[in-house]
């Protein structure tokens, strides 16, 4: 059995602080503001909170998944390097291969959503922006996120500190706003029947807004992308992962208490008010007035930009590993000479999401689902089977094949979380057709997965890997056992 070396040419310099601000900033993007009405019309009233609960519960049962992986493999590339390790014995690379494959697309349209939502906002402070203003602006801002991205990590941690600084102000700013002009009566007075669990209907809704809800969740495991460059791993990875949920958890239901006790919900539903558009923008208005709402719009740009930019940060580690493994094509296994930073992954996935939002501003007008409701499904779709549902069965898969791999952080009342995880993708899931009939999101993820084992087939015929070669087993984080693991105990 051969040993690989682990990668080199990161450094770890990104500590406890900007490994959470990394996570909440990519986590409290645009997401809950532009989302807040998609909830609203998924469950049919403020019932909506239910959603936000919901995904609560899954991200942090998920975000204990990723604790432990994190704590004891932290590579860069999150979960590829959980999938090489925990399904070698079998499949080969057939996993880590599937993981990039769709990683590639669905992280950087995950990012053009955020892109999509701030120029939805700025349609606000510019309301006679056109179609191909906002396109122009779209583009031009995934272009500067690269351009500041092009610098050592240690720089880009600073950035983002002051990015999520700016994020809890405009976050905060809107909850104040929304307590000083609270109306208990519209946030509490639900519709009749709003909790019928014996209807379909319900599920079908409660499965739309759990979607919606993990969506503005995702962004906890954004510190394992990073795991090379985390400073003691086995302690600050599970923590960062942790306390990040926790803290946009409590925010997220307070936004969502305050806007709906200000904000009828029937006017988040009509797409002639300004609240189903730009909903904090509204909530500013109406409480202290045009200048504010004007500010706090800027805020919320700000916002929207840094979780993007953290999202594209993390992203474009994952082909660089794969490339350094002979996993994923060559070229992306280069670093920046001057700065370190994998390049070719960095750019490659800034012009994917500069398409997918291109492609998303241009998707029907007239469909039946909003264009942000459409990719917000497609891509948890397709995440559920190569990521969520992988790396559940991974966390078992290593406990069993890798016992005395050094493990700082354990998951808390295995195998529960692990259960109720995979309950919760699973109902994400199996209700996608339903919640979205005919957009097929069902079939088109196992078309892609399809298609991606067609690639690999073709990929390792080319590579003589496994099924056409011998089948390699590196146990790299067993071997190595660093010292700089320990430092968080179960």
């Amino acid at each position: 059995m051969s040993e690989s070396p682990r990668p080199s040419g990161f450094s770890r310099s990104i500590g406890l602080f900007q490994a959470t601000a990394i996570n909440m900033s990519q986590m409290c993007g645009i997401g809950p503001f532009v989302t807040i009405p998609l909830m609203v019309a998924a469950f049919g009233g403020p019932q909506a909170l239910i959603g936000w609960v919901a995904g609560a519960v899954l991200a942090l049962v998920d975000g204990l998944v990723w604790a432990e992986l994190g704590a004891s493999l932290p590579g860069a590339g999150g979960t590829y390097v959980y999938l090489r390790e925990a399904f070698q014995y079998r499949s080969g690379k057939l996993m880590p291969f599937l993981f990039v494959w769709t990683a590639m697309l669905f992280i950087p349209l995950i990012m053009s959503t955020g892109v999509q939502g701030m120029v939805q906002y700025l349609g606000y402070l510019w309301p006679g922006m056109t179609t191909g203003q906002g396109d122009i602006v779209g583009v031009a801002v995934v272009a500067l996120m690269v351009v500041l991205l092009w610098r050592k990590v240690e720089n880009v941690g600073k950035v983002t500190v002051v990015m999520w600084a700016v994020m809890i102000l405009s976050v905060a700013a809107v909850i104040l706003a929304s307590f000083t002009h609270f109306h208990s009566s519209l946030a509490f007075t639900w519709p009749a029947h709003a909790i019928q669990l014996t209807r379909g209907a319900f599920w079908i809704g409660f499965a739309s807004g759990l979607t919606i809800g993990i969506y503005d969740y995702l962004g906890y495991n954004t510190s394992a992308y990073l795991g090379a460059e985390i400073k003691n791993p086995g302690r600050v990875m599970p923590r960062s992962i942790i306390w990040s949920i926790l803290a946009i958890m409590g925010i997220y239901l307070l936004l969502q208490i305050g806007v709906l006790g200000v904000i009828h919900w029937q006017d988040m539903l009509d797409p002639k008010n300004v609240a189903s558009q730009s909903v904090a923008s509204a909530v500013m208005e109406k409480t202290f007035g045009k200048t504010a709402a004007d500010i706090v719009t800027v805020l919320i740009l700000v916002t929207a930009f840094a979780s993007v930019f953290t999202g594209l940060l993390g992203g474009s580690r994952v082909p660089f590993t794969a490339a350094r493994d002979k996993v994923f094509f060559r070229s992306f296994a280069k670093l920046h000479l001057k700065h370190g930073f994998p390049v070719r992954g960095l750019v490659t996935m800034g012009v994917i999401t500069a398409a997918g939002f291109l492609l998303a501003r241009h998707l029907d007008a007239s469909a039946v689902h909003p264009p942000l409701t459409i990719l917000i499904t497609l891509l948890t779709t397709v995440m559920v089977i190569i990521q969520a549902l992988a790396q559940i069965a991974a966390v078992t898969v290593l406990r069993k094949r890798q016992p005395n791999l050094a493990r700082p952080y354990r998951m808390l009342l295995y195998p529960l979380p692990s259960v109720v995880a995979c309950i919760g993708w699973l109902v994400i899931y199996g209700y996608a057709d339903k919640a979205n009939p005919g957009l097929h999101p069902i079939e088109w993820s196992i078309g892609w997965v399809a298609l991606g084992v067609v690639a690999f087939l073709i990929w390792s015929r080319v590579e003589k890997a496994w099924p056409f070669g011998e089948k390699e087993i590196h146990e790299q984080y067993l071997a190595e056992q660093p010292s700089e693991l320990a430092g968080l105990t179960s």
